[in-house]
This record gives structure tokens, C-alpha cells and sequence, in this order.
């Protein structure tokens, strides 16, 4: 009894980490479609993000996506276009890459508190989890623009493909969390 209990358990943590192992890469992989629009670029992260915390929940969500930046950080190509290092942080996409975290949070609260059901609610759920994204990059992005450029460079050139993303992921989470929960 006690050894498969031990198993079982081993099982689950080992499911757990191929999860967020896999949505580690699932974010590197979308982060390399890119529209290359300057200071900061259209590319499939947001996606990528929504879809890992609104599948995988808080705490496996942030976990992805901190690896994601880690590993971005550390030298990995993983940042949008195959790009990496430090300086991605400090630059003038710093601030989205640091509100990824904050929204897998927001949208892992979401997810974990069950309201994935619905396209309707995942859809609430996405919005605010981009809104989270929006927030972080352009107090950051501000730095590099000045007030009176932010929202030209770092907001209203991406909320047509962010539409398309929240829509895609609040359709894909209601089906997928029921398979991976």
C-alpha cells in the first residue's frame, strides 16, 4: 500500500513537471511568430501565456512562464524572433515580460477558481490577464517613448491581434482544462 501511494504520488509530480516543461517551450515556440513592428513586436507570446495559465492554473502557470523568462534571460533563444539575454529585460519590451508573470497569475486565479467553463467567462478571464500584459509593458515601454508615445507604440498597433488571441484561447481552455485537470 505504502509503496504505491509513493508511486502514484511520484506519478502526478513527474505529470506536473512534464507540463510546465512543456508550456515552457509551448511560449518559445508561439514567442517565434513575429510581426517585427518597432519598439516592441507583434508575436504569439500572449497567446502562449494565456493558454498556460488557463490550462495549467496559478502555480504551474507561473512557473512556465517564469522558466520561459529564465531561460530567455539565461541565453536561450526564446524571447520573440529567437532573441535572448538580459538586455531584453531592460529594453523596451522588459515591462510585457515581466507583466507575463502577472497575468499567468491573474488568469491562473481564473483557472483554479473554475471559471474556464464558459467561453464567455474564459473570455473575462483573458481580457484581464491581457490587460494585466498591457499595464506592465507600458509603464515600462514609457521610459523609451515618453507618455505621448506609449499607447501609439505599445498599445494600439497590438489590440487587433490580441482580440484574435483572447478569442482563440477562451475557445481552447473550456475544452482543454477538462483533459488536463
Amino acid at each position: 500500500m505504502y509503496f504505491s501511494n509513493v508511486s502514484a504520488k511520484s506519478s502526478a509530480f513527474s505529470t506536473q513537471i512534464a507540463q510546465v516543461v512543456t508550456a515552457t517551450f509551448f511560449i518559445a515556440v508561439l514567442s517565434q511568430i513575429v510581426i517585427p513592428l518597432y519598439p516592441v513586436p507583434l508575436t504569439g507570446q500572449t497567446l502562449g501565456i494565456l493558454l498556460t495559465a488557463g490550462l495549467l492554473g496559478r502555480k504551474k502557470g507561473i512557473l512556465a512562464v517564469s522558466t520561459y523568462i529564465l531561460l530567455g534571460t539565461l541565453g536561450m533563444p526564446f524571447f520573440a524572433g529567437g532573441d535572448f539575454g538580459l538586455a531584453r529585460l531592460a529594453g523596451p519590451t522588459g515591462g510585457y515580460l515581466i507583466g507575463f508573470i502577472a497575468a499567468a497569475y491573474i488568469v491562473g486565479i481564473f483557472s483554479d477558481r473554475g471559471l474556464f467553463r464558459s467561453f464567455k467567462t474564459s473570455i473575462y478571464a483573458m481580457i484581464a490577464g491581457n490587460a494585466v500584459i498591457y499595464v506592465f509593458g507600458v509603464l515600462w515601454l514609457s521610459n523609451f517613448t515618453g507618455w505621448e508615445n506609449v499607447l501609439n507604440a505599445g498599445v494600439y498597433p497590438f489590440i487587433p491581434g490580441d482580440i484574435i488571441k483572447i478569442l482563440i484561447a477562451g475557445s481552447i481552455v473550456p475544452i482543454g482544462s477538462k483533459y488536463i485537470k
